[in-house]
């Protein structure tokens, strides 16, 4: 096999910023302590109002014995933030290191991409995963490097079926399913937690904004459907190939759209007023005592 080309300055900056945040042990007790301390503190004073959560009590009654797998699907670059804040305030005591892989465009090969990631994530957008067929050897040790995260107890790793952010105008109509996620999935053996996620546009301001107008919990919500864990036992024991990692992503994608159906339910409930504004789903009403999120 040819060697990968060679990273840019940038990009290798960026790779050891990465490793330093999520596998040094160090690195990644500060990167949690900045998570609770800073993200959680000013995205649930930003947007909290507007959120509500359906499955949150059951995420929190789970008992995982490895990590956890999150597949979502990807509408806005800010659907990971929301179900963060979800997390916290629970509080899923089992979310205690939190990683969502991304695509390294941007986040990994350029100065501005790794300052978004470190003053917003701080370094939790990891691995990267590159698009150029000549990074091939890069994205196989990304892949060991998320087994790995999955293995460990208290890891969540979000990824998306989709691959890419739809951008189409239904948010209802999702792209296939990509086989790496069922990779993943069928390598590490985690529990696989869906979620479907609406609500949430790409301009950061207009979005905090939205929460302190009259439609923050009418037609502005945002509504997050966490489902069950996908029993996937049955393809773990075929012996692993391109088909069958198609097959259980394909699984995975079915789930979420099955949470997209009950949260175009829910959201029909908000517009018709059949949801009140002290209902328990909307997570600023859980009454957590202090800002700071709770560790279990």
């Amino acid at each position: 096999m040819a060697p990968d080309a060679p990273l840019t300055r940038i990009e290798k900056l960026a790779l050891k910023f990465g490793e330093l945040a999520n596998e040094d042990p160090r690195g990644k007790w500060m990167q949690t302590r900045f998570l609770r301390g800073f993200s959680y503190v000013w995205v649930r004073a930003a947007i909290a109002k507007r959120i509500m959560v359906e499955g949150l009590e059951d995420l929190m009654a789970l008992r995982p014995e490895s990590g956890v797998m999150l597949v979502a699907n990807h509408r806005s670059f800010f659907d990971s933030y929301c179900m963060l804040l979800a997390c916290y305030m629970g509080p899923v005591a089992w979310a205690r290191s939190l990683q969502f892989p991304v695509r390294s465009n941007f986040f990994y090969d350029s100065p501005f991409g790794i300052a978004i990631n470190a003053a917003i994530a701080g370094g939790a957008m990891y691995p990267p995963i590159f698009r150029d067929k000549e990074r091939r050897q890069l994205n196989d040790e990304a892949l060991d490097r998320m087994v790995e995260i999955l293995k460990r107890p208290g890891s969540v790793l979000g990824m998306h079926p989709e691959g890419t952010r739809g951008k189409g105008a239904d948010p209802y109509e999702l792209l296939p399913a990509q086989p790496g996620v069922g990779k993943v999935a069928l390598l590490a053996r985690p529990m696989v937690v869906p979620a479907f996620i609406n609500g949430l546009g790409n301009n950061i301001v207009d979005d905090i904004r939205v929460t302190f107008t009259s439609e923050a919990r009418r037609s502005k919500a945002i509504v997050t459907v966490f489902g069950p864990p996908v029993d996937y036992a049955d393809l773990m024991a075929e012996k692993p190939r391109p088909t069958l990692y198609k097959k259980c992503a394909d699984r995975f994608m079915a789930r979420v759209k099955e949470l997209a159906v009950r949260e175009k339910e829910i959201r029909a409930d908000i517009d018709a007023g059949r949801v009140t504004d002290d209902d328990p789903r909307w997570i600023s009403n859980r009454g957590a005592s202090k800002l700071y999120a709770r560790e279990g």
